[in-house]
């Protein structure tokens, strides 16, 4: 009888082994579903189902025609066929080996027909365990769950040869002593300390994709101080151990990496948001001084948005993840430019240049505030109480999340008779600053404004010498439009 909190899984699995075991085959359950079955039994509702089998490639290719929603073949020439069946994705892996040689960033996969073998090339002994299916008959050569009770992070096979194979198990060392909890075993941070150059032959996007899981558990701070202590993050991320700054006593300068690990712990777990809190402070080394005051950062937050960009431009990330990352990062000192009793104009200001990131901005600024004094961590939360008041009563009166000029360019160009060009931008920055510092004008003041402006230039091309007339009163058009 299947236990209780398998039920899911045996229904999840229960079409899908019937077909194998017909075909005489055998299936199983491997990865984070059978760690999740042991640990964590409400997760296995969230998770994707990873699967291994004797079955070759296109075996199992023919198994899930009629059954499979979506195939995806593109890792069948390393074994693995992909699909979804009603809405849940399976992989599924004939038992491999895979070894990468030296220099080398693709493995070098040989197919077999033993799960003990298969269990063996795993990266961790936490995940070097398998379901029977349909029976669920745990098989764990490896100790996994011993070591899942005691807390300790251990390779199934020597971690030099684990680590060999492939490099990047050592950052994915670091997530696991994260995410369950695990002290790693001396051998693990040995064999990480003694073969960190060799994770230069693994893609840059395997390397994102690793950061990103690291960041999303609930809590990163072991995996993050374990990348540092290591020397693994030299050799991905920089700039991070280039945050340990050295202590000033007499400046009391705090040490910038602990506040920005702190500072990932304390946002929740949005990938993007976590990626900004890393970044947040990247800038500082560059841009550090002492005088007679102490010590100063000054435009660390636009040094630390380049730096940002170009380090996960290098890491492959995505234009979009970039510019949300870099923009957080540039922005997440404008909080402190204000004071209590904000002008709606600094309002309209702050949200407009935070656009879709408000939330993510605020969070990240409230996080900031790493101080262990009370009375500064008391003022810095009322101010944002403050911004985040301030925003919802401009935003019942007024879209703060659509600021624009209340005049388009067509406008512009129809009432000062004008074509496309350089003054049409002008005229629309005019009209938008307007915007920001009194709210919205209507068409008929935003029309009147805009001439009052055209009749103050100096510089008006000759051939636009009609419309400044038109500007001036000569035939004003009315503010309908023309």
């Amino acid at each position: 009888m299947v236990p209780e909190h398998l039920e899911l899984l045996a229904e999840l699995t229960g079409e899908l082994s019937e077909r194998f075991e017909r075909r005489g085959r055998s299936l199983y359950l491997v990865g984070g579903s059978v760690r999740d079955a042991i640990v964590r039994r409400d997760k296995i509702a969230d998770c994707d189902l990873d699967l291994t089998t004797d079955a070759l490639p296109s075996e199992t290719q023919e198994l899930l025609a009629g059954w499979a929603d979506d195939l995806w073949l593109v890792g069948k020439e390393l074994g693995t066929v992909s699909c979804s069946h009603r809405g849940r994705k399976y992989e599924i892996t004939t038992h491999r080996k895979e070894v990468y040689h030296p220099g080398s960033r693709r493995p070098v996969v040989a197919f077999g027909s033993s799960i003990t073998e298969d269990l063996a090339r795993r990266d961790f002994t936490v995940n070097a365990m398998a379901l029977r299916l349909p029976d669920f008959e745990l098989i764990d050569p490896f100790q996994g769950v011993g070591d899942l009770a005691a807390g300790r992070l251990r390779t199934p096979l020597e971690p030099e040869v684990a680590f060999d194979e492939d490099p990047l198990r050592m950052m994915r060392a670091a997530r696991f002593i994260a995410d369950l909890d695990l002290d790693p075993d001396p051998s693990v941070t040995k064999a990480v300390e003694q073969g960190r150059d060799r994770l230069t032959i693994v893609s840059a996007e395997r390397i994102r994709d690793e950061l990103d899981k690291l960041l999303v558990v609930r809590d990163p701070s072991a995996g993050l101080w374990y990348l540092v202590r290591t020397g693994l993050a030299a050799k991905i991320l920089p700039e991070l151990p280039a945050l340990a700054l050295e202590q000033d006593p007499v400046h009391r300068h705090k040490d910038v990496l602990a506040h920005t690990v702190e500072v990932v712990s304390k946002t929740r777990p949005d990938r993007l948001l976590r990626l900004a809190a890393l970044l947040h402070d990247i800038g500082k080394p560059r841009t550090r001084a002492f005088d007679s005051t102490g010590v100063s950062f000054h435009h660390h937050d636009v040094v630390g948005a380049k730096m940002a960009r170009d380090r996960m431009k290098a890491l492959r990330y995505p234009t979009s993840d970039i510019s949300i990352v870099s923009r957080l990062v540039e922005l997440h000192l404008r909080f402190h430019t204000y004071r209590m009793g904000w002008s709606d104009s600094a309002v309209r200001r702050y949200v407009r240049d935070a656009g879709p990131l408000l939330g993510r901005l605020n969070e990240l600024t409230r996080c900031d505030c790493t101080t262990r004094n009370p009375e500064r961590a008391r003022a810095l939360g009322v101010r944002m109480d403050e911004l985040e008041r301030r925003v919802a009563e401009l935003e019942e009166r007024e879209r703060l999340d659509a600021i624009r000029a209340d005049l388009d360019g067509d406008q512009v160009m129809a009432r000062l008779g004008i074509p496309p060009g350089a003054l049409v931008g002008e005229a629309l920055a005019f009209l938008l600053e307007l915007r920001l510092d009194e709210g919205p004008l209507g068409e008929a003041e935003a029309y009147e404004r805009l001439d009052e402006w055209w009749a103050r230039r100096s510089d008006v091309p000759s051939g636009a010498q009609g419309a400044q007339r038109r500007a001036e009163g000569g035939g004003r058009p009315s503010p309908g439009g023309i």
